[in-house]
Protein backbone atom coordinates (compact mmCIF):
# COMPACT_ATOMS: atom_id res chain seq x y z
CA UNK A 1 0.00 0.00 0.00
CA UNK A 2 0.88 3.83 -0.42
CA UNK A 3 -0.43 6.92 0.56
CA UNK A 4 -1.36 9.68 -2.35
CA UNK A 5 -2.93 12.71 -0.93
CA UNK A 6 -3.85 11.34 2.00
CA UNK A 7 -5.82 8.05 0.71
CA UNK A 8 -4.21 4.61 0.58
CA UNK A 9 -4.10 3.08 -2.76
CA UNK A 10 -3.31 -0.96 -2.94
CA UNK A 11 -1.75 -1.72 -5.86
CA UNK A 12 -3.41 -5.26 -6.51
CA UNK A 13 -6.21 -2.74 -7.11
CA UNK A 14 -4.98 -0.73 -9.42
CA UNK A 15 -3.29 -3.12 -11.39
CA UNK A 16 -6.52 -5.58 -11.50
CA UNK A 17 -7.86 -2.75 -13.84
CA UNK A 18 -4.93 -2.33 -15.46
CA UNK A 19 -4.59 -6.04 -16.59
CA UNK A 20 -8.22 -5.95 -17.82
CA UNK A 21 -7.47 -3.95 -20.60
CA UNK A 22 -6.91 -5.81 -23.81
CA UNK A 23 -3.50 -4.75 -24.14
CA UNK A 24 -2.31 -5.26 -21.31
CA UNK A 25 -0.34 -9.19 -20.98
CA UNK A 26 1.14 -8.02 -17.26
CA UNK A 27 1.12 -5.00 -14.76
CA UNK A 28 2.80 -3.89 -11.42
CA UNK A 29 2.00 -0.80 -9.70
CA UNK A 30 4.06 0.69 -7.00
CA UNK A 31 4.56 4.15 -5.00
CA UNK A 32 7.14 6.31 -5.87
CA UNK A 33 8.01 9.69 -4.06
CA UNK A 34 5.46 12.69 -6.01
CA UNK A 35 6.36 16.76 -4.49
CA UNK A 36 2.69 17.12 -4.63
CA UNK A 37 0.74 14.14 -3.66
CA UNK A 38 3.26 12.54 -0.83
CA UNK A 39 3.42 9.63 -2.73
CA UNK A 40 1.65 8.47 -6.52
CA UNK A 41 1.19 5.36 -8.73
CA UNK A 42 3.71 4.28 -11.04
CA UNK A 43 2.46 1.42 -13.17
CA UNK A 44 4.95 -0.64 -15.12
CA UNK A 45 3.17 -2.75 -18.16
CA UNK A 46 3.89 -5.49 -20.06
CA UNK A 47 1.63 -5.22 -23.52
CA UNK A 48 0.66 -8.65 -25.30
CA UNK A 49 2.46 -9.38 -28.29
CA UNK A 50 1.30 -7.00 -31.66
CA UNK A 51 -0.61 -4.78 -29.61
CA UNK A 52 -0.62 -0.72 -29.29
CA UNK A 53 -1.75 1.37 -26.71
CA UNK A 54 -0.31 4.37 -25.04
CA UNK A 55 -0.12 5.67 -21.48
CA UNK A 56 -3.23 8.02 -22.10
CA UNK A 57 -5.45 5.19 -23.03
CA UNK A 58 -4.70 3.04 -20.37
CA UNK A 59 -4.95 5.95 -18.11
CA UNK A 60 -8.01 7.04 -19.31
CA UNK A 61 -9.45 3.41 -19.00
CA UNK A 62 -8.20 3.34 -15.37
CA UNK A 63 -10.25 6.41 -14.65
CA UNK A 64 -13.71 3.96 -15.99
CA UNK A 65 -13.10 1.96 -12.95
CA UNK A 66 -10.43 3.90 -10.27
CA UNK A 67 -11.01 7.08 -8.12
CA UNK A 68 -9.04 9.76 -9.85
CA UNK A 69 -6.48 9.58 -6.65
CA UNK A 70 -5.87 5.67 -7.75
CA UNK A 71 -5.13 6.36 -11.67
CA UNK A 72 -1.44 6.15 -11.98
CA UNK A 73 0.79 9.12 -12.33
CA UNK A 74 3.18 7.36 -14.37
CA UNK A 75 2.87 4.70 -16.93
CA UNK A 76 5.74 3.39 -18.17
CA UNK A 77 6.40 -0.30 -20.42
CA UNK A 78 8.52 -2.37 -20.44
CA UNK A 79 9.59 -5.94 -21.53
CA UNK A 80 9.57 -7.65 -18.10
CA UNK A 81 7.99 -7.52 -14.93
CA UNK A 82 11.07 -8.25 -12.33
CA UNK A 83 10.15 -10.87 -10.02
CA UNK A 84 11.69 -12.86 -7.59
CA UNK A 85 12.28 -16.55 -7.92
CA UNK A 86 9.32 -17.24 -5.83
CA UNK A 87 7.41 -15.66 -9.10
CA UNK A 88 6.67 -12.48 -6.64
CA UNK A 89 6.74 -8.75 -7.82
CA UNK A 90 10.27 -6.89 -6.84
CA UNK A 91 8.40 -3.55 -6.30
CA UNK A 92 11.34 -2.22 -4.58
CA UNK A 93 13.66 -2.57 -8.30
CA UNK A 94 10.54 -1.04 -9.93
CA UNK A 95 10.36 1.91 -7.48
CA UNK A 96 14.12 2.41 -7.53
CA UNK A 97 13.76 2.90 -11.67
CA UNK A 98 10.94 5.02 -11.39
CA UNK A 99 12.52 7.59 -8.88
CA UNK A 100 16.28 7.29 -11.03
CA UNK A 101 13.95 7.99 -14.16
CA UNK A 102 12.04 10.98 -12.96
CA UNK A 103 14.99 12.65 -11.30
CA UNK A 104 17.12 12.18 -14.79
CA UNK A 105 13.72 13.92 -16.71
CA UNK A 106 13.53 16.75 -13.92
CA UNK A 107 17.44 17.45 -14.84
CA UNK A 108 16.74 17.11 -18.27
CA UNK A 109 14.20 20.26 -17.92
CA UNK A 110 11.44 18.18 -19.19
CA UNK A 111 8.20 16.41 -18.49
CA UNK A 112 8.14 12.75 -18.81
CA UNK A 113 6.19 11.50 -21.82
CA UNK A 114 4.42 8.91 -19.88
CA UNK A 115 2.95 10.77 -17.27
CA UNK A 116 -0.20 11.32 -17.08
CA UNK A 117 -2.20 14.37 -16.07
CA UNK A 118 -4.02 14.10 -12.76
Amino acid sequence: MYISGGEGVSPAEVESVLIAHPAVADVAVVGVPDERWGEAGSAWVVLRPGAITDAAELAEFARGSLAGYKVPRDIRFIDEIPRSTAAKTLRRVLAERAARLREAEREAGSASTTEVDA
